[in-house]
């Protein structure tokens, strides 16, 4: 069965309770992670979560296979979470397809690829898969989900409150729960206690803006410039910066370009595309003059390399938590070199 970003909410239910793999796909990473982790929350007998990346099963596709069929240590259920890039898990699902005996819920997120990719084509007519797919949310409908998020942790945010959240987090819906969990945290608030937030209490707990955040190093890194790349470095390890946090934000900044880019085509015009997306508030009206510059930069191949990049720094932050901060400034100094103009 196939779901769309608006039915996915729909048919979750039922994927949950009649599927046994699920394939979350798209431009969007935090989307279709947080589905993944909604239908993984809805699963009968979710049990141990067993991760695996895609890279793993392109080198031993028989593996999924073997995990999804094996029992935990103590026989309790479990749920394989699978974590793979374009179609490296490709070989893996078709052999855990052609067994006989009763498999594990299996749940891909598949960053750089769509429902058109040979994996998706595998599942999509399948009574026991779900392949669901997600693009990166506007301005609005993020700062709507961002509320949505709020009213469950017992915060009421207005929509300016919930705009500049949702804002500060690159349209992460990861990043934009941790500022609504930590909101929740200082106001003392809960479903039970609702309480209701201020632009002081979002100052109180750190919530970055477009200009203290992680914004001002994303434009650097991505617009290629190297002369400014150091202080903002310095400034991340000031200000504490996540690693991982910054990473997403300049993964979801990616997304958008990936996204914009194929609306404009090989020669299409960059400005009046921003001008239209700003005037749809798809795009902010403040990021217009940085996504110009750095779709002259990320264009085709290039872009699809830097995709590629991100989610190997992005698997190298994880492995290497102690030294995050070391691997992503190495990561972040290249990808600016290879953005910036040549001489």
């Amino acid at each position: 069965m196939k779901a769309s970003q608006k039915d996915f909410r729909g048919l979750a239910v039922r994927a949950a309770r009649e599927a046994r793999i699920f394939y979350f796909c798209g431009p969007d990473e935090a989307g279709a992670n947080d589905a993944a982790n909604h239908i993984a929350a809805l699963l009968p007998e979710a049990g141990e979560r067993v991760e695996l990346s895609g890279a793993e099963l392109r080198k031993d596709p028989v593996r999924l296979g073997d995990e999804a069929r094996s029992t935990s240590l103590f026989g309790d259920a479990r749920h394989i979470w699978v974590r793979a890039s374009g179609d490296d898990a490709h070989d893996a699902v078709e052999n855990l397809l052609s067994g006989e005996a009763e498999a594990c819920p299996v749940l891909i997120v598949a960053a750089n690829a769509t429902d058109k990719s040979r994996t998706a084509k595998l599942l999509a007519s399948r009574p026991d898969a779900l392949v669901a797919m997600f693009y990166p949310p506007d301005l609005r409908s993020m700062a709507g989900t961002v509320r949505d998020m709020a009213d469950a942790a017992g915060v009421t945010l207005n929509g300016d409150l919930a705009e500049r959240i949702a804002r500060a987090s690159a349209l992460d819906s990861r990043l934009a729960l941790s500022e609504v969990t930590k909101l929740a945290l200082y106001l003392d608030a809960s479903p039970q206690a609702p309480r209701r937030a201020d632009a002081e209490a979002l100052d109180a707990i750190g919530a970055s803006t477009e200009d203290d955040g992680f914004m001002s190093l994303v434009n650097t890194v991505l617009g290629g410039e190297t002369g400014k790349l150091a202080g903002e470095l310095h400034r991340m390890r000031e200000l504490g910066m996540s690693p991982v946090g910054l990473l997403l934000a300049i993964e979801r900044r990616a997304a958008q370009l990936a996204e914009l880019a194929g609306k404009l085509g090989p020669r299409g015009d960059i400005m009046a595309l921003l001008e239209a997306e700003s005037a749809a508030r798809r795009v902010f009206w403040k990021d217009k003059r940085d996504l110009g510059v750095q779709l002259r930069r990320w264009r085709g191949k290039k872009l699809t390399r830097l995709l590629e990049r991100l989610m190997e720094l992005h698997r190298a932050l994880l492995a290497n938590s102690q030294n995050a901060e070391l691997l992503l400034a190495q990561g972040l100094a290249e990808i600016t070199r290879a953005a910036a103009p040549r001489a």
